[in-house]
């Protein structure tokens, strides 16, 4: 029976970084690797098919926003989500844990999940009423963004959902909290996540042994590390679930890339070597990509590449443009002359621009397979660098043609 496995084939010098293999059920992902983030099933403004044309290996879907549309159920009629989808390849589900915080103490706050909330802050005391999820031991309580309608959460039913939706791999349903919040909080936070995690595993071994039982495909299941910004609950967090058998292990939180050489090699020092780490909702940054590698990450989601090419900032050799400028407009060249994606090979400058002051859909579908092709094309020759010694050359010519001068601060 078709089952998750994970070899690390090069280990790169002094460093954390390695260049592995995932085995999945649906194939194979060649790590590092870029997981394309298909929040609700879908890549935004690409079909599956130019999503693989990009180069990506594997999408990962959100369990929360399933379960509210088309529901769980209907996924799982469909033939699980690759079928639903029709994506052949590897599939990730996070665990809607994200949503704790996103939809609890940064809903309606303008607050993210690098930054907080001021304490006395009229404005944020007010938002709390409008918080649409409560926090207990037992699970969460949401109001559905969509219609309001109450519903929950708990360890189990994120297992039981993310098995309905039938991913190669899911992440342990966590509690991500505001990083800069008492150091009080942090830690009940953290006892919760860990609790959650351990009726995670439970119910998921449980659930894997139906499959088994109806002679279908192991699923995985990833832990998820917490602990904001303080390095013993890392520690903690990383050594507590680093001890129970879960297939690979995500690391919860978003990060500044200045943050990730201290925090996140917290973490990847602390899990065991032999089991693969993904970093969720990694940034919004190119260097980003580099330092994750370099300090033990294995596999990346993110969905800004998407959402920056929807609003016309594209991803370039020498650094981020806005496509809609009035330069562009006369501009007959592609976006980057020697990039091997399909708007590039096809399409002008001019004519994007034109695209999104037209206001045209068609902008947010060329834009976005560009920028996605160079994040995962970026980190393919990542591996490929840290395969063959070159990474440094390959880390500093990157990184200076992209940010010029300020390059440094990330090496």
């Amino acid at each position: 029976m078709a089952s998750f496995s994970f070899k690390i084939e090069k280990r790169f010098g002094d460093t954390l970084a390695r260049a592995g293999v995932i085995s999945t059920p649906h194939g194979d992902i060649k790590t590092p690797a870029f997981i394309a983030g298909g929040t609700k099933a879908t890549v935004k403004a690409l079909t599956p098919e130019q999503i693989l044309s990009s180069g990506a290996q594997s999408v990962l879907a959100n369990t929360y926003h399933l379960m509210l549309r088309p529901g769980a159920d209907i996924v799982q009629q469909a033939g699980g989500l690759g079928k639903f989808m029709n994506w052949q390849l590897p599939t990730f589900t996070d665990s809607g844990g994200f949503q704790v915080f996103s939809l609890g103490v940064a809903y309606d706050k303008g607050i993210d999940a690098v930054s907080h909330s001021q304490k006395g802050d009229k404005k944020n005391a007010k938002a709390t009423s409008n918080q649409l999820a409560k926090v207990t031991d037992q699970g969460v309580t949401f109001k559905s963004h969509i219609d309001g309608s109450s519903l929950s959460m708990t360890p189990e039913s994120s297992m039981e959902l993310q098995h309905l939706i039938a991913a190669d791999i899911h992440m342990a349903f966590d509690e991500c909290p505001a990083p800069l919040s008492e150091r009080s909080y942090l830690i009940d936070s953290l006892t919760r996540t860990h609790n959650w995690a351990l009726r995670c595993l439970t119910r998921h071994q449980e659930l894997n042994d139906e499959h088994v039982a109806r002679n279908e495909p192991l699923q995985a299941l990833y832990g998820v590390v917490q602990g904001a910004r303080h390095e013993d609950l890392r520690k903690q967090s990383a050594s507590f679930l680093g001890s129970k058998d879960f297939d690979g292990y995500g690391i919860g939180g978003v990060f500044e890339p200045q943050e990730i050489p201290e925090v996140v090699k917290w973490v990847t020092e602390t899990l065991p070597e032999n089991k693969p780490r993904h970093l969720l909702g990694m940034g919004a940054q190119p260097a980003d990509l580099f330092l994750g590698v370099e300090y033990g990450i294995d596999t990346f989601d993110c969905v800004a590449p998407t959402r920056q090419a929807r609003n016309g900032a594209l991803y370039t050799k020498n650094g981020r443009i806005n496509i809609t400028n009035a330069k562009f407009a006369t501009d007959f060249n592609p976006i980057e002359r020697d990039c091997e994606c399909y708007t590039c090979r096809h399409y002008t400058a001019a004519y994007i621009n034109h695209l999104f002051r037209a206001d045209e859909i068609l902008s947010a579908t060329l834009a976005t397979i560009h920028n996605e092709y160079f994040v995962i094309s970026t980190v393919d020759a990542i591996r490929n660098s840290l395969i063959d010694d070159t990474y440094y050359d390959y880390k500093q010519k990157f990184l200076s043609a992209y940010y010029g001068d300020s390059y440094k601060q990330f090496m």
